[in-house]
Parts: structure tokens; C-alpha cells; sequence
């Protein structure tokens, strides 16, 4: 058979993280390159009592239900975001499957081929291949830790008048940063005015360590009142497990009705054994106190391979002290590259996601993400001996900081 596949196949290149985590199952592969929540604090005992109360509930978790969610569900998010400041009715909101769903719907039904995107300097990954896949141009704006830089995002959107732009502003994937408020304003600003769609994506920012300030979502900033240009999501995954697969995207009604059209075309519905038994969970769990919890869990991983970072001494090498999420972003000598130099870390039995898979366009091929939060620190010492034995060889001749 001669299959001729469509031109956006093209469009996708391979996972890093993915083609990653293939090499490390079922090995002794140490793996930094998942963003895995540590699976020995999932809920395992309140999931188990909440989808017994669906079960005998009846047969309704079995059934197709609304494309839009399971409404006691996202009367539930909605109370949870209202104390956020994000104030919206399940008719402004929908469930979808993860937050990467909400991407690449309203990547679908508000980008055409050729638009352009404006991303965050590094950004997500997966973002990147689906606006890729859309046809889409996607041009990065400058940014430090405290977000994009202002003045170059004021150029960008003069010279490339974009659709969108897509943000993460709370413990950001790959870099861990956080945006200050003079930036979300900023942001919202140099939007609105020129009628630009905000992607704001929010999967860590419940992930926060010690006194570190809440800051505002973009979405609650936006008080427009002829229609929101931010649309918000966030998700499930990283707060109770991903294998629930269960986000939520909220904006304008015209626009969540435009997604709910795309999702009815991608899959109907999201699962409503899942959306069913996430509401148990959260009507008869203390989701604040299990948030808290993990919170301060991986707060301690953290700062613990930090400390073993700072032990090493890696001559030329900085890294974020993130305040919260799930990573933390490491920046090489200019001469180390380090996605040449993850063949030799996995024969070394460790793995990390090099950071050119995290750039839009001219990529610091000296950058790697590390994830904190999936290894016990026992295997985080192991892991930072064994990228210690890679890392030492490259570095010899590098001057100290």
C-alpha cells in the first residue's frame, strides 16, 4: 500500500520527552525528562471511594454525556476558580481531555495557516508542535524570569500583527518562571489593544512553595466588558493524576462554543467515569490539604537537587530556584550541546529533555530541563552522580563562575 499521508503529518516532529521516556521504561534509566507527579502521593484511597459512589450511582458514568462536561463537575470549577478571582457559569467553561486538548481545539478553530503565534522564549513544547501542525508561523519573544519583555513583545505585534499569543505564566514549562504582575498587565494591554487572543495555559500554578506571592491570573485581569481576549485552561493532571485526563478551558461564551464544536468533531466527549469521579473527589475530599501536601513535597525535591546542584560546582552552569511547578532549567557553557550529549547520558543511565526542543526559533542548544518532582531523593542523588559522570568531562576547562 502506497499511503499518502496529509501534508500536516509533516508538520509533527517526534516528542523529545516522548522518544525519551520510551528509552527509560522497564529500565534503570534514571529519567529527569518526564513531567511526572510523583505517583506515590496520587489520592489512590479517595479515588477509589469516589468512583464507588459513581458506581452506585447507577449507570449514567457509563453513558455518552454533554460534549461541554459533566455540569455538577464544572459548577464545582467554577466555585473553585471564583475564589481565584475568575469569576464564570458553566456556560463560559467546558471539560476537555487534559489542558493539551484545549490547545490544539482552539488552535483549530481560531488559527488559519500562516497566522502567527507568539510564544514565550523558551515555551512549551507540545504547544510548538501543534501550532507547527496548524501551518501556523511562530515568532518568540524575548523574556526573563519575570515574563516576556514588554517592549520587544510591543515590537513583535507591530511587525507580525499576530492572532494569538500563548503564555505560561505560573512556574512556566520548560523554565519555571513566573510572571510579574507589571508583565501579565502589560500583556493584557498591548492585547487588548490590538486585538490579539491570549492562550493563557495554567497547569502548575497550584504547585507553589512557601511564601511565594499569588499573583492574579491574565483571565482575572480582564474585565472587559465587550468579551474577554484571554481564554484560560488549566487541568486535572498535575493536582490529582494525569490518567484522568480531565481539564477545563474558560473564555467568552463564543469562543467556548466554537471549541465545544471542534471537540464534538475530535471526540464526542472527554470520559464521564472520569468527569463523574473527579466531582466525588471533590465534593468529599480536602483537595486543598492534598495540594498543600504535594506542594510541600516537591518543594522539598527541589530544593534538594538543588542543593546537589550547588554541590557539584559545575563550572559555567546556572540554573532557576523555581518557586514552584515541576522543573528546573539549566543553562550550559555555550559550547555544550546537550541534546549531542544525551546519547552519552543514557549510557550513563540518566536522562533529561534537551532544551532545543523548547525554542520556537534560534534555540540555546546549551539548555536542558530537569524535573524534580517524579524521583524519591534517593534517586535524585543517584541521578545527579550519574549526570555529575557525563557533565564533569565537557565542563574540564570551563572557567568558574
Amino acid at each position: 500500500m502506497n499511503y499518502r499521508f496529509s501534508k500536516t503529518l509533516e508538520a509533527f516532529s517526534s516528542s523529545a520527552v516522548r522518544e525519551i521516556l520510551k528509552l527509560t521504561q522497564g529500565s534503570s534509566i534514571i529519567s529527569f525528562a518526564g513531567g511526572l507527579p510523583a505517583e506515590e502521593f496520587f489520592p489512590i484511597d479517595a479515588v477509589k471511594e469516589a468512583l464507588g459512589r459513581v458506581m452506585e450511582g447507577g449507570t449514567s458514568a457509563m453513558q455518552y454525556g454533554l460534549t461541554e462536561g459533566y455540569i455538577p463537575l464544572r459548577q464545582s470549577i467554577c466555585k473553585r476558580m471564583a475564589a481565584k478571582g475568575m469569576n464564570v457559569t458553566p456556560d463560559d467553561m467546558m471539560l476537555t481531555t487534559g489542558s493539551q486538548q484545549t490547545i490544539d481545539l482552539l488552535t483549530r478553530i481560531y488559527v488559519d495557516e500562516g497566522d502567527v503565534i507568539l510564544v514565550e522564549r523558551p515555551t512549551y513544547l507540545a504547544a510548538i508542535q501543534v501550532f507547527q501542525a496548524r501551518g501556523a508561523r511562530i515568532v518568540s519573544v524575548q523574556s526573563d524570569r519575570h515574563g516576556m519583555d514588554l517592549d520587544d513583545l510591543a515590537a513583535q505585534i507591530r511587525q507580525y500583527k499576530p492572532k494569538m499569543v500563548y503564555v505560561n505564566p505560573n512556574f512556566s514549562n520548560p523554565a519555571g518562571r513566573v510572571w510579574s504582575l507589571e508583565r501579565r498587565k502589560g500583556l493584557l494591554e498591548a492585547c487588548r489593544s490590538n486585538d490579539v487572543l491570549i492562550l493563557e495555559d495554567d497547569p502548575y500554578g497550584e504547585l507553589r512553595f512557601g511564601t511565594t506571592e499569588v499573583l492574579p491570573s491574565i483571565f482575572s485581569l480582564d474585565q472587559h466588558p465587550e468579551g474577554s481576549c484571554v481564554v484560560y485552561t488549566s487541568t486535572f493532571s498535575k493536582i490529582v493524576a494525569p490518567a484522568l485526563r480531565t481539564g477545563w478551558v474558560m473564555g467568552d461564551r463564543a469562543v467556548i462554543r466554537a471549541i465545544a464544536q471542534a471537540k464534538q468533531a475530535a471526540d464526542l466527549q472527554s470520559s464521564t467515569l472520569d468527569q463523574q469521579t473527579l466531582y466525588q473527589l471533590m465534593e468529599h475530599f480536602d483537595m486543598d490539604a492534598h495540594i498543600e501536601l504535594i506542594s510541600t513535597e516537591y518543594e522539598k525535591r527541589m530544593q534538594y537537587m538543588v542543593q546537589l546542584l550547588r554541590e557539584k560546582n559545575w563550572p559555567g552552569v546556572v540554573w532557576n530556584d523555581p518557586q514552584g511547578g515541576m522543573f528546573i532549567w539549566l543553562e550550559l557553557p555555550p559550547h555544550i550541546d546537550t541534546q549531542a550529549l544525551l546519547p552519552t547520558a543514557v549510557q550513563h543511565g540518566v536522562a533529561y529533555v534537551p532544551g532545543v526542543s523548547f525554542y520556537a526559533d534560534q534555540p540555546l542548544r546549551n539548555t536542558m530541563r530537569l524535573n524534580f518532582t517524579y524521583s524519591s531523593p534517593e534517586v535524585l542523588k543517584l541521578g545527579m552522580e550519574r549526570l555529575d559522570a557525563v557533565l564533569k568531562p565537557v565542563l574540564a576547562g570551563t572557567p568558574s563562575l
